[in-house]
């Protein structure tokens, strides 16, 4: 990822970022991209409020979605409220969410609905076929 992109991220995250930690009150430090090298997590949080995101695929490299690292955001400025992942966390995170959602911050694309093949009944076992005769042709 060039400087520029990386850099416009950044800015737009801390933006976003700002709006969200104003409507729930809540103070961070900083919001920084994550080492190129770490793609084990996809972002971190740090009780003193530095929150870092990962921009990039792990595997290609290539920036992820916005939608995304708004997702990421949100998790960790829900981290700055309750610092673990019980049921007090994941609801004030689903609440984030909820509003970056409202408000056009967080907005992901719709996943797309799979073809769901009908299943064809499975044919009779031998027990439960009808008995066959021979037919014969009737050639004239």
């Amino acid at each position: 990822m060039d400087r520029r992109t990386r850099r416009e991220l950044i800015e737009r995250l801390n933006r976003d970022g700002a709006r969200l930690a104003e409507h729930f009150g809540l103070r961070y430090r900083s919001i920084t991209a994550e080492r190129a090298n770490v793609t084990s997590r996809y972002g971190s949080c740090c009780e003193e409020g530095a929150i870092k995101v990962r921009l990039c695929h792990a595997i290609t490299g290539k920036p992820l979605k916005y939608s995304s690292l708004v997702n990421t955001l949100c998790h960790e400025l829900a981290h700055l409220r309750f610092f673990d992942h019980g049921d007090r966390f994941k609801l004030f995170y689903q609440q984030i969410l909820a509003w970056a959602r409202a408000e056009g911050i967080y907005s992901p694309r719709p996943i797309a609905q799979r073809v769901v093949t009908p299943m064809l009944p499975e044919p009779p076992s031998k027990a439960e076929r009808a008995p066959t005769r021979p037919v014969q042709l009737g050639l004239f």
